[in-house]
């Protein structure tokens, strides 16, 4: 570039290394992603998309760069998705492939993931993999002592948060964290969960010699220990073609800044990390793109006797690490304090990969220009810090307060460096007799994005007098203003005063004032509670550091006592998760069937090889789709144009309902109550009605083309759509249900009210929605093949339908659509109908232009039209005896099922059927289905009966706290008997030596040591004030249905078996079980060999001309039916076979079984059976049942919610395979977990979802699941009307995580008796109702958002008195 004076040689083309590869680019978008380059460009396909904005995990690679001033080799990981394909020039990535595979042998991280069973789709695996390798790699640089030969040198916690960036919604996480402890050097082998590595019993040394070897010489970065010579010295790319510019120096960006080419209305882009990009989604295309990294002074740390400076293009981890390194050096100064905290919250921000790219004056600038709610504006305001930038031409030093608060800078404007201030205490009055401290403290409530943040930082003194506090500054952000900001008036009023509960008051009464939400924002009054929690939680804790004759105040000698449990800060970083114990019982009587096999294809998962359907590589001349979906509830759709008309140039052309073929119909979906829309006609009748498909070259130039569609809509003389369930009501809006799923009353309600001790009439329960939150979104390839036919590769829990579908919409026969599905990348009900859509608008796409069309959705399209679980509303009239007895029920229960009916018939029959787990003596409800404007409601994990079990505890907990009883009383009193088991349920309650649920609630009662956790508990809450727990012990029964389903078996020349079933495999382990059961079943011919049968066969894909009649994967019991249908085939093989193994035996003696198949083919025997399972009616519906035992902690002033420990015991029958089936049940309670606990799935006011991304929508992650996790599988009796004695294990466990929702009401309860006991008068009803989900809002509001204020008032009341 002209005017360089830096000896680094430039280049126009960009060269970068994957995998050992190298990348030799000379042209390329500079908006490209790494992302987008590995999964178009190359063929490692490991790296997934899940959200395209940093916050999943799934796309993260490793990253080597050569660091010329330190002259090492730099690796991190970063987030894909995010990094811009120019700004990896000169580097070397790493992706999941890179780091072991099938075929150069596989990394220990991918083998002990596999050995854990911590893969179960395997979509977030290699992502997961990569997160630990990173941590892996750079524990070399740390001076740990050496660690034991196979293991690292990192410890448990830092395993554990090695991978806290990371999501997954199959595992519930134990098992990966598992596999992450297996390499620590402080692990005991002992607490690890189950493994395939060693049985139990084994001594430590044989444990760790069964582990796959680590060795940390041979599996570091096996591409980047030494880069090639090329890359180090650092390679600047000019990409002047492109629109790339990599400045040297100030002087030089300034002149790129202000050039003839930054004229008016050229868009220019500073680039660091991108990471921007995963909150702000851009748009519009960057005419400049100007790369900050090497600009010296840019990414300079200078220390002095001041402080320290950061220049603005430094990573926020090596921000991280500086600090923690200065703290160390001004151990002695006060300082040392701030830079420590400062550190610890930049740490709860965002994750490691994100840290690693995002730059400290990044985020500032995205805070100062676009209000970004960032954490890192309040800390810095809070210390006083200072920022350099440069603006019009010149260089200015100004405060972060006026930083935030000028103008929004120009686009050429630029962030330089970042000042934080080296504090130390003030010089104080000789009349003070002992020194000054510093104290400064930092909070954050919300996980993402928060409610709110602050930083504090107090100057006080001690003397004779009291505490005098000198000053203080109090910055608060991110609760619903622009910008962060001091509290000026409360640092005035604490300024010069003596320390004591009165000044408390009055400062939180002022802050109150201070901190306050503009309209609009969500949850105001919480977000001000917390200012004054956060502001109260630091005040107080001033009196811990003055000695008792400082407090000459005895209220705040007591205030500072009850405070103590909110002050304690752990001397080390403590692991997220404690020991937890899995028991699992494998019996040999279907050997290999019982066996904790890992996961078939857990491995490939792992490495990233598992195909998925958007790793098929795209034929040539594919086009990519994107939906253009409604963002109106009811409107006429007049037409569709683009921002910049014509329609870009990249867009092929825009299929809508016009486009389907004249012999077609407009059909998007087929289910079992008829055929649903695929296009939006000349009516858009929902927000995310699917209006049409914008079809261009790429999926990037698709998506782009989707979000900036503008359609002309029009609502004149249409009715007002209806978003709720009243006003369907109103309006009389419902689906029927057909007589035969119609749910039966039980007993005479009427009898039951009468002989009725109490009453509670017409009482009400609203329940919310949850979204599936698949890692693999919906997505699809149709390629229209000879003889006007079509092959469509579909992410779909139902190909058969979706065959349909396509057919009809096409007007073509069904044997011309081919629907191919290999697995999933996460279903759990969610790709059914709307799997559909996509499926059939790439058909009707590819069908139209002739060329191969593909659509992956984008997360907030699909969450969008995901519709997700059943809305509803519940009123309730129930009559009991005053021992809790309950004599009769009544429910009045509106479901909102949205716009169609999709498969809402079913739920009446499943909700009823989660409710009927107590004997209610009498049962009665009216149950409407009611149509709404929104998206449809469909099937989701456990669908109805999670919400009737909800509704059942519900109703106990409020007649419990009618009667003032334990709500464990009132359960165990309405515990059903056989008899009324039997009168509820009828056939489904099958024998009674079925009926298991009595023992296991005695069984979790001792294993969880429930009484004596109950007195705990109790002692607990008496003891601390700020901390509250509660403990709740909850069943289950869920009725689960078997279905018929199909299967094929063939045995190939060499012995080798193929399968093919109906049932999809989605992460369930369905492909593992029916291996076991093709073994097993064939082992009965006891040919030589046959023991090790398993690992002979080969499940393969779903394909709609090879197997018909697939059905549904859903319900749990898909992987019973499909193990029933193969051992079906199997047996009439073994038919066959058994003459020939009989006259082979005669001749020969043992009978290897490869020789007696070679034999069986060369005689022509049919070495290949179909079946079709079929359920007996009599034995097709049955009971799961359960229990957990859940102990939560609350924090009364922030109403964070910590799970401590969880005790689930789940009957499974005889496990088909335990460690499958454990990894079900946990995967299962932890999507409950977030049902009940984190889950808010938003529309806005026209039903449009809002909770749209992973900064909104948060689903349990690592440190949110229980911190002790006991799972027991009970391996029950023989059942003879089961398949192989097994039990469905999906879904039932899911039920359970509402102990956790049961436990944290009891321990609200336990705050709001201690409000009533501070005079408080609202808020201490006993007979509150809890929402699902529990969020912290909504504990907080319930313990008291004035809970700090009446604790204060109490205090002072009692000293006036």
């Amino acid at each position: 570039m002209e005017g360089t004076k830096d000896s680094s040689p430039t280049s126009d083309s960009l060269v970068f290394d994957i995998n050992g590869e190298r990348f030799e680019v000379p042209e390329v978008d500079p908006s490209t992603t790494l992302l987008e380059f590995l999964r178009s460009r190359t063929r490692f396909k490991s790296a997934k998309l899940v959200c395209g904005e940093g916050g999943c995990g799934a796309c993260v690679v490793l990253l080597s760069k050569y660091d010329p001033v330190s002259k090492q080799i730099e690796s991190f990981s970063v987030s894909s998705c995010l990094t811009l394909l120019c700004s990896v020039n000169g580097c070397s990535i790493i992706t999941s492939e890179g780091l072991g595979n099938s075929k150069d042998g596989f990394h220990p991280i991918q083998e002990r993931f596999a050995g854990f069973h911590a893969s179960q789709c395997g979509f977030c695996t290699p992502g997961m993999c990569m997160s630990f390798f990173s941590a892996l790699a750079n524990t070399g640089k740390r001076p740990h002592s050496q660690a034991s030969p196979g293991f690292s040198k990192l410890t448990v916690s830092e395993a554990e948060k090695a991978i806290t960036g990371n999501l997954c919604r199959c595992t519930g996480y134990r098992s990966i964290v598992d596999a992450c402890k297996s390499f620590a050097a402080d692990v005991d082998l002992e607490d690890l969960g189950i493994r395939s590595f060693w049985r139990k019993g084994d001594r430590k040394e044989v444990r760790a010699s069964k582990l796959p070897s680590y060795n940390p010489k041979d599996h570091t970065s096996p591409y980047t220990e030494v880069l090639k010579d090329e890359y180090k010295s650092t390679r600047i790319l000019n990409f002047q073609k492109y629109s790339w510019y990599t400045p040297l120096t100030v002087e030089e960006l300034q002149s790129l800044l202000n050039s003839s080419t930054a004229e008016e209305g050229v868009r220019i882009k500073l680039v660091v990390g991108n990471t921007g990009d995963g909150y702000y989604k851009e748009t519009e295309k960057y005419d400049k793109y100007i790369d900050l990294r090497y600009i010296p002074e840019l990414s300079a740390v200078k220390k002095d006797n001041s402080g320290i400076e950061f220049g603005a293009a430094l990573p926020i981890s090596k921000v991280i690490s500086h600090l923690k390194e200065e703290s160390k050096l001004n151990s002695s100064s006060g300082g040392e304090l701030v830079f420590t905290r400062l550190a610890e919250h930049m740490e709860k921000i965002a994750s490691g990969f994100i840290r690693n790219s995002a730059s400290l004056g990044g985020n500032l600038v995205m805070a100062q220009r676009k209000y970004f709610p960032s954490d890192i504006a309040t800390l810095l305001l809070a210390v006083g810090s200072s920022v350099t930038i440069l603006a019009h031409h010149k260089q200015d030093t100004i405060t972060i307060e006026d930083f935030l608060y000028r103008p929004p800078l120009d686009p050429k404007d630029v962030l330089l460096s970042v000042h934080i201030p080296l504090l130390k205490p003030t010089r104080t009055d000789s009349s003070i007799q002992t020194n000054s401290k510093l104290l400064f403290e930092t909070y954050r409530a919300g996980n993402g994005l928060a409610y709110l943040n602050a930083a504090f930082l107090a100057d006080i003194s001690f003397s004779k007098n009291g505490i005098l506090v000198n000053h203080v500054r109090l910055a608060f952000g991110a609760y619903g203003t622009k910008h962060a900001s001091r509290a000026r008036k409360v640092e005035e009023y604490l300024a010069g005063k003596i320390f004591s509960v009165g000044v408390v008051d009055e400062a939180i009464r002022l802050v109150k004032g201070a901190i306050v939400p503009e309209d609009g924002t969500s949850h105001a009054a919480y977000r001000t509670s917390l200012a004054v929690s956060f502001l109260f939680s630091f005040l107080v804790s001033f009196a811990n550091f003055g000695s008792p004759e400082n407090l000459n105040d005895s209220l705040l000698q007591e205030a500072a006592k009850n405070t103590n449990d909110i002050h304690t800060r752990p001397t080390r970083s403590p692991p997220l998760l404690s020991s937890a114990k899995q028991f699992v019982e494998s019996r040999g009587e279907y050997y290999p069937v019982g066996e904790p096999m890992p996961k078939f294809g857990a491995k490939i998962q792992a490495s990233g090889e598992a195909v998925y359907v958007d790793d098929v590589p795209s034929p040539p001349n594919c086009l990519h789709g994107a939906l253009i979906c409604s963002t109106k509830p009811l409107a006429r759709v007049k037409g569709i144009s683009f921002k910049s008309n014509p329609r870009p140039s990249a867009v092929t052309d825009v299929i809508s309902v016009k486009d389907i073929p004249k012999a077609g119909q407009n059909v998007g979906g087929v289910a079992f109550f008829g055929p649903e829309p695929l296009f939006a006609g000349d009516v858009a009748t929902f927000a995310g009605d699917v209006i049409a498909l914008a079809v261009a070259d790429t999926q990037k130039h698709a998506n782009l083309a989707a979000k900036t569609a503008l359609v002309d809509y029009d609502t004149e003389g249409l009715d007002p759509p209806i978003l709720t369930v009243e006003e369907a009501v109103e309006k009389s809006s419902f689906f029927d249900v057909p007589p035969n799923l119609r749910p039966a009353q039980v007993g005479d309600f009427s009898k039951g009210m009468a002989e009725a001790d109490h009453r509670i009439l017409s009482s009400e329960i609203k329940l919310g929605s949850q979204y599936y939150f698949y890692m693999e979104t919906q997505t699809a390839l149709a390629i229209p093949d000879e003889d006007n036919c079509m092959v469509v590769y579909s992410s779909i829990q139902t190909p058969e339908f979706a065959q349909v579908a396509i057919a009809r919409c096409l007007g073509i026969p069904e044997h011309n659509v081919r629907v191919i599905t290999r697995r999933l990348g996460g279903g759990f009900g969610g790709k059914g109908l709307r799997s559909m859509t996509v499926a059939t608008a790439c058909a009707v796409a590819a069908h139209k232009l002739r060329r191969p069309v593909r659509c992956y959705v984008d997360r907030k399209t699909d969450m969008i039209i995901a519709g997700g679980r059943h809305p509803m509303k519940i009123k309730y009239s129930i009559g009991f005896k005053s021992n809790g007895k309950i004599t009769a029920l009544h429910l009045d229960i509106l479901i909102n099922a949205g716009i169609t009916v999709d498969l809402s018939p079913f739920i009446p029959n499943l909700m009823i059927a989660g409710l009927k787990k107590y004997n209610w003596g009498a049962l009665s409800f009216d149950i409407k289905l009611c149509k709404t404007n929104l998206p449809s409601k469909s099937t989701m994990r456990s669908w109805g009966h999670v919400q009737g079990c909800f509704i059942a505890e519900a109703i106990l907990e409020r007649v419990a706290s009618e009667l003032s009883m334990e709500v464990d009383s009132v359960r165990n009193i309405n515990f059903h008997t056989y008899e009324s088991l039997k009168f509820f349920y009828a056939n489904a309650a099958g024998d009674l030596i079925e009926y298991t649920l009595p023992s296991i609630w005695d069984k979790i009662a001792k294993s969880s040591g429930f009484e004596r956790k109950i007195a705990e508990i109790e002692y607990f809450n008496r003891s601390n004030i700020w901390h509250k727990r509660g403990i709740s012990r909850v069943p289950i029964v869920q009725q689960v249905a078997v279905n018929s389903s199909p299967a094929k078996v063939s045995i190939l020349w060499d012995g080798s078996i193929v399968v093919e079933v109906g049932g999809i495999e989605m992460g369930q382990g369905l492909w593992t079980k029916v291996r076991q059961a093709t073994a097993y079943a064939l082992s009965s011919l006891q040919c030589d060999g046959t023991e090790e049968l398993v690992d002979k066969v080969r499940v393969i894909q779903s394909d709609t001309l090879s197997l018909v009649q697939g059905g549904f994967t859903q319900g749990s019991t898909t992987s019973e039916a499909s193990t029933a249908a193969v051992i079906l085939c199997c047996n009439a093989l073994v038919e066959r076979l058994a003459p020939l193994k009989k006259t082979f035996q005669e001749k020969a003696g043992l009978v290897k079984w490869d020789d007696l198949i070679l034999q069986a083919h060369q005689d022509s025997t049919n070495l290949a059976a179909h079946s079709y399972f079929v359920p007996e009616s009599s034995s097709s519906v049955y009971l799961n049942y359960g229990a957990a035992v859940s102990e939560v902690e609350i924090n009364v002033l922030t109403g964070e919610t910590t799970t401590l420990r969880t005790d689930l015991i789940y009957d499974c029958g005889q496990s088909l395979n335990p460690a499958v089936d454990l990894g079900q049940a946990e995967g299962a309670f932890v999507q409950g977990l977030g049902f009940f606990m984190l889950e808010e799935y938003l529309s806005n006011k026209d039903g449009l979802v809002i909770t749209d991304s992973t900064w909104t929508y948060r689903i349990p992650t690592v440190d949110t699941i229980p911190k002790e996790f006991n799972v027991e599988l009970l391996n029950s009796e023989h059942h003879r009307n089961r398949i192989l004695s097994s039990k469905a294990t999906g879904e039932p466990p899911l039920l359970l995580a509402v102990s956790i929702h049961c436990a944290t009401r009891a321990a609200i309860n336990a705050a709001r008796k201690q409000l009533k006991s501070w005079g408080a008068v609202e808020g201490t009803d006993p007979t509150f109702l809890l929402d699902v989900p529990a969020t912290m809002p909504v504990v907080k509001q319930l313990c008291g958002l004035n809970a700090v204020e009446m604790y204060l008032q109490n205090l002072l009341s009692r000293s006036s008195s």
